[in-house]
């Protein structure tokens, strides 16, 4: 939830904290319409943001990228490790850590803005490295111990981490935040082509499950080490804190933000579907294995791409536009989904559906920032939206995987999954044509 990462302080007079940079102290950051005419107060640079900023950026390798990875142990379970299980179940797995990374983040930003980012983010990677060893001493067709370590275990982990993680770079830069914030969502993309290399590598080759997972646990436990080693707050918490109940109630007022809600929950319960199940679609489709293991690899190069372009094309766009091109055509690529049978149709729809796929993520957060009226608000309405669209994310693949069938019958979960990734796009159309006749009424636009 990148909402989190706007430091909430204003400017009363700059004091040197203990390590020489000055800091800011007072009240609620959002309600000063000044703070950008002081930008002496933010360092812009230096080695303690940089670091700080390289630290966020390995948490995101570890947290998202290897959460969006999950299509690789998808593959591997269906057909080597979890036989007895369904695809539906299987999928529980993937999408209850992908829910859980938005559930848990509303307490962790509550308590990020508290002041314990130190404790959350040692907890978080403790608790990622250790479940994912203890994934690694999980036995054949035992799902409930696969569950409770990847799906609960490494869920809640990342939940704990991805907020803070984002937010604590907010302490360093304002101008030139933009870049400093998608350097570090880059992580996660990057981390999304590192991790299916390795892991596909790693399963399918000498080492086989158990070996393969422990190694892949002692990489992302050494870069999480290094990040939590680089990373530092330097403004004190908040005097107050937000409170998320009167923003919510505020929110339900709010005609177009609860359409982006809505947008939100729809397109995410369709979004997923080619992430899990593009490398097992090739494969049942008779592609080499070899280069099945790179499908996923494709798709996630494409989306890394899309995020780091995003904040270019939005500028001439605008984020509304931006976001409705995105779902409307990353629907219709999902449906294109049921004519995967080549290479050359993985390579295209691998690169066009994870640019469609980056574009969205990249724009969820400047979406939200742009339907808030109060800035003040933004960390609330931030969680809030993300929450609910994380049931999408829970239930989708997993009703996806039943809709497929041990018969591997794939256009019934494409229809489904464009069902509702188009009716999350005509969401956002409705929110835009509501939000700009609301702007011409105020006379903004």
């Amino acid at each position: 939830m990148p909402s989190e990462s706007e430091p909430r302080m204003l400017y009363t007079a700059p004091q040197q904290d203990k390590e020489g940079s000055e800091t800011l102290e007072g009240s609620n950051f959002a309600k000063d319409s000044n703070l950008s005419s002081h930008p002496h107060e933010f360092p812009e640079g230096g080695l303690a943001a940089w670091m700080t900023t390289f630290g966020a950026f390995l948490v995101q390798l570890c947290g998202f990228g290897y959460t969006n990875s999950f299509g690789v142990y998808q593959d591997f379970y269906t057909q080597h490790y979890l036989t007895n299980e369904t695809s539906s179940a299987i999928s529980w797995i993937g999408s209850l850590n992908t829910f859980l990374v938005t559930a848990v983040g509303l307490i962790s930003g509550s308590l990020y803005d508290r002041g314990y980012f130190y404790h959350l983010v040692i907890a978080g990677s403790l608790l990622q490295s250790f479940s994912l060893f203890m994934l690694s001493l999980s036995k054949p067709d035992q799902y409930y111990q696969i569950f409770l370590a990847q799906g609960v275990g490494m869920g809640i982990a990342l939940g704990l981490v991805y907020v803070p993680s984002l937010a604590v770079v907010s302490h360093y830069f304002r101008r030139r935040r933009t870049l400093a914030m998608t350097f570090v969502a880059s992580g996660s993309s990057l981390g999304a082509v590192i991790h299916p290399i390795m892991l596909n590598n790693l399963l399918n080759g000498r080492l086989g499950f158990g070996n393969g997972v422990r190694a892949s646990a002692g990489f992302v436990s050494v870069l999480l080490l290094i990040a939590c080693l680089c990373m530092r707050t330097r403004l004190d918490p908040p005097m107050t804190s937000v409170n998320y109940i009167v923003a919510a109630k505020k929110c339900i007022r709010d005609v177009p933000f609860i359409f982006a809600i809505a947008g939100g929950f729809f397109f995410q319960t369709g979004l997923y579907y080619p992430l899990f199940f593009i490398q097992l679609d090739s494969i049942r489709h008779g592609l080499s294995v070899t280069f099945s293991f790179y499908s996923l690899v494709i798709l996630n190069v494409s989306n890394c791409v899309a995020r780091v372009m995003s904040g270019f094309i939005a500028a001439f766009t605008g984020v509304p536009n931006l976001i409705i091109v995105a779902t409307i055509s990353g629907g219709v690529l999902i449906l294109g989904m049921i004519g995967l049978n080549s290479l050359a149709s993985v390579v295209v729809l691998g690169v066009m559906y994870g640019y469609c796929a980056g574009l969205y993520i990249a724009m969820v957060g400047p979406l939200v920032a742009t339907l808030t009226p109060d800035l003040s608000e933004l960390g609330a309405r931030m969680s809030i939206c993300f929450f609910i669209g994380g049931f999408g994310g829970l239930i989708g693949t997993p009703i996806s995987g039943a809709l497929l069938t041990s018969n591997y019958t794939w256009w019934i979960p494409a229809v489904f999954s464009w069902v509702a990734s188009m009716t999350g796009g005509v969401m956002y159309m409705i929110m835009r044509f509501i939000f700009v006749r609301r702007q011409i009424n105020q006379g903004k636009a």
